[in-house]
């Protein structure tokens, strides 16, 4: 197997466990989404926000264009609002590693800090952990939740 096909499983794995996140997320109410928790991003609201948030900027960092910031809460008022950004993000994402060349996964973009393979690993990474802080929001709601563990999802790929 190459580093690309590895990058994209893990990519695949991240984003089937986003999609799986948000059909928990959407068994609440329009006031449980906004309300304001006191642990790391707030709300589900801000979670779901900064993880698209932060993939974008990265992508924008691997394609080489202009830092883009962080996205704004209040561009992004409702559950459908962030979803709708999360889903243009997460498949921009998708896109983009389809075009990848295995060669060009070791170059480092002139405004990121290590070759593409690292940054799109991060990605996995970072929504690993806030999935995870996600996840225990939506068990403490009440709300369906589940296992994460990337072994299991392939596993079950395997079954498919």
């Amino acid at each position: 197997m190459t580093t690309l096909e590895t990058v994209r499983i893990m990519l695949d794995y991240n984003y089937a466990l986003h999609r799986r996140l948000w059909d928990s997320i959407d068994t609440l109410s329009r006031a449980q989404f906004q309300r304001e928790i006191n642990y790391s991003r707030g709300s589900l609201h801000n979670h779901m926000l900064h993880i698209a948030s932060v993939d974008r900027r990265w992508l924008h960092g691997l394609r080489e264009f202009p830092d883009v910031g962080h996205l704004k809460a209040e561009d992004y008022p409702n559950r459908e609002s962030v979803h709708i950004v999360f889903d243009s993000v997460m498949k921009d994402v998708i896109a983009y590693t389809a075009g990848l060349r295995e060669d060009e996964l070791e170059k480092t973009p002139a405004s990121l800090p290590g070759p593409r393979w690292q940054v799109l690993l991060h990605l996995v990474n970072h929504g690993t952990d806030h999935r995870a802080q996600v996840l225990r929001i939506l068990n403490d709601f009440g709300a369906p939740t589940f296992d994460q563990d990337f072994i299991l999802w392939m596993m079950k790929q395997s079954r498919d």
